[in-house]
């Protein structure tokens, strides 16, 4: 179905936009708009026109003046028949299906060609082409403004025009002040009867209620048409220029008390001065000075108007000019904090350790980084998944790129779609503008997703088809987003018994396990604990700005005779606390606070005998049972929490885990508190 939307604004139609199917127009003053409307009566998202069906549709977005078709105001959605004319303030929009009838209830002062009966357009997008080819009159590759030479007979007015049309762009072209400060020397002077110019700029420019002082102006640049000396303009002369923000035009220079002086021009007997404010608005920039020491040549009030003239020009491109340096900076500024963030993000993902298990995995990791293979990282809570998955993406093709990483079990179902894909304006209660996802943050680089175990199957099924290389929708969407984005996925799930039970989706699970890499527990690798130890010692005391040497033989014992049941993540924050605690330069055992869990001697492969934990219903010597360790683990945090009288903070602490996986443990286990 091929219809139109032609615009005019006033008596002109302006433009011709192809409603493509499957397509929304918006219109709005946004530019991100598809039709921009440069009015303010129009809001910034003011409506939109949408297919649905055979029929093209058009809805009001909540705009402040409301929209109009054909004088009736739109509530809700309406049908659009060809014809009607869809008003926005005192822009009109036509809809039709046929452009030989675009333009109902055309004025009589509308410009329409009598010879053709159709309407003269702007611009035409996506428009048929005529169905006759019009006869070309006259063709012109430049503007008669940008000769060199000015024809004969014309008068001033026009060949000052043509000199402002070439200093404009000349202006434009400048790179620098000083480049600029010569082509505006050039113009002014070529333009004029002056023998000296000059450009003088102020240290910064002063605003509408700032005070201009002459000792605050320097000389940029200055030209003479006979090599005569340049003589600075009178404090006296650039003191009325600067505080008026006016031109001043001075004759008999040589008489004026005022100006004759060490710094004045009555040294050099000038007859005839010009002083011209550099400005924008009532912004001062500086000052264009010229005069003439030719009694018969004196600057005349057209030489004023003309410098003034050249004066407003250079203060847009000195504007321009300052807000591009400003950009410059302020990107390489970003571009070393960007770098040095990422250099401290790709210090921070280092594997610390030495032992062979750390070893082969480092290798392992170095073998598949290269590769955009997907990547299943397994281990318990707290071994470091995050910066595994750091690890890859740092070592990759794609470490220049964002690294996004996001918990799938951390939100609700529907939160956790919007997340992932993001949604449309509208989409939902709260959602008040569009927002990109986290795999459209990605683009380019890795995402990592973890406990992914915990997605739904319905996100499952979208998650693989981004996997499999399609396009996806934002939530409330119908536009198809494509990325570029290496997926890592971690979880600390049995995700094989979670296919077994139609908990995750099994294609997905072969998707997922392209490479898989398995985590340590520190347990199994007791010899990096203390590389581990002073390893955080030394981040954590940068960060307190604090001096400390290492740990005592004692405290370091300490730390390598515990089990570390919430592994790395544990170390570091039983490091951390001890920083905060500790009054001397060694960290002592007093300042290492350690949390005992039931079974942390059982899971130690050292054989060593058993020890009853305080506070502990479970106790050495106990009868052996032979049960799966999950149901240990259930019948372990029941223990728990009858200890702390279902106090899921504290029990979640001891557990060495977090509260939401504590919850999740449970709805798992489908336990309750007892009632009591």
């Amino acid at each position: 179905m091929i219809a139109y939307l032609v615009v005019r604004e006033g008596n002109k139609w302006r433009d011709v936009y192809r409603l493509t199917p499957g397509q929304m127009m918006t219109i709005g003053r946004a530019p991100s708009n598809r039709i921009v409307l440069h009015d303010d009566v129009c809001s910034r998202n003011h409506c939109e026109v949408f297919q649905q069906g055979n029929e093209w549709r058009l809805r009001d977005l909540g705009s402040r003046n409301g929209t109009l078709l054909d004088n009736v105001p739109v509530v809700g959605e309406v049908p659009l028949r060809p014809g009607q004319l869809i008003q926005i303030g005192p822009c009109d929009l036509a809809y039709t299906n046929d452009l030989a009838h675009a333009f109902p209830d055309t004025p009589e002062n509308q410009e329409v060609p009598e010879s053709t009966g159709t309407v003269q357009f702007d611009n035409v997008l996506d428009a048929p082409p005529p169905a006759h080819e019009p006869t070309i009159i006259h063709r012109r590759g430049f503007t008669r403004y940008s000769g060199k030479s000015e024809p004969p007979g014309r008068d001033r007015t026009s060949r000052e025009l043509a000199q402002l049309y070439r200093l404009a762009l000349d202006m434009g072209a400048a790179g620098t002040s000083q480049q600029l400060a010569e082509v505006v020397l050039g113009g002014v002077t070529a333009g004029t009867c002056a023998d000296i110019g000059a450009l003088l700029l102020l240290t910064s420019p002063a605003g509408p209620e700032e005070v201009a002082v002459p000792g605050q102006l320097s000389v940029i640049a200055y030209k003479g048409k006979q090599d005569l000396p340049y003589q600075k303009v009178s404090d006296h002369l650039s003191g009325i220029v600067l505080s008026s923000r006016e031109a001043v035009l001075a004759r008999d220079v040589a008489d004026d008390s005022r100006l004759i002086g060490r710094d004045s021009l009555g040294e050099i007997h000038a007859k005839s001065v010009i002083c011209a404010p550099i400005r924008m608005g009532k912004t001062i920039y500086g000052l264009i000075h010229l005069y003439s020491t030719d009694p018969e040549k004196k600057l005349e009030p057209d030489d004023l108007e003309f410098t003034l003239a050249i004066g407003d020009q250079c203060a847009v491109a000195l504007d321009n000019m300052r807000r591009q340096e400003s950009m410059a900076v302020g990107l390489v500024r970003v571009r070393d904090e960007n770098f040095k963030l990422r250099e401290q993000l790709g210090v921070e993902s280092e594997l610390v350790g030495d032992s062979p298990q750390m070893q082969e995995l480092k290798n392992k990791i170095a073998r598949i980084a290269p590769t955009d293979a997907a990547v299943l990282i397994r281990g318990e809570s707290g071994v470091g998944k995050e910066l595994v998955a750091r690890a890859v993406h740092f070592s990759s093709r794609r470490r220049s790129n964002p690294f996004v990483c996001m918990n799938c079990a951390a939100l609700t179902e529907s939160l956790l779609e919007s997340e992932l894909f993001g949604h449309e304006k509208g989409s939902f209660t709260g959602a008040t503008g569009r927002k990109a996802g986290k795999f459209e943050q990605a683009h380019k680089g890795t995402i990592m997703l973890d406990e992914v175990g915990e997605m739904s199957l319905a996100i499952q099924a979208k998650f693989l088809r981004v996997l499999e290389g399609h396009p996806f929708e934002r939530v409330g969407g119908g536009s198809p987003v494509q990325v570029d984005v290496r997926v890592v996925a971690a979880t600390n799930r049995d995700l094989e018994r979670a296919v077994d039970q139609g908990t995750f989706r099994k294609d997905l699970y072969f998707r997922l396990h392209v490479v898989q890499l398995n985590v340590p527990e520190l347990r199994e690798h007791m010899q990096d604990v203390p590389v581990l130890a002073l390893h955080f010692l030394e981040r954590y005391a940068r960060k307190a700005n604090r001096q400390l040497a290492g740990f005592t033989p004692r405290a370091m014992e300490k730390l390598t005779d515990y089990d570390w049941p919430g592994n790395i993540r544990e170390l570091q924050n039983t490091v951390e606390r001890a920083v905060v605690l500790c009054a001397t330069d060694y960290v002592g055992p007093n300042d290492i606070q350690l949390s005992e869990l039931g079974l942390a001697d059982e899971l130690r492969s050292n054989h060593r005998p058993p020890r009853e934990l305080p506070g502990s219903s479970i106790v050495a010597g106990v009868q052996f049972a032979a049960m799966s360790l999950e149901a240990v683990e259930q019948q372990h945090i029941l223990n728990v929490l009858e200890q702390t009288h279902w106090n899921k903070s504290q029990s979640a602490q001891i557990l060495g885990i977090e509260r939401s996986t504590l919850d999740r443990k449970l709805k798992r286990y489908q336990v309750a508190r007892p009632e009591r």
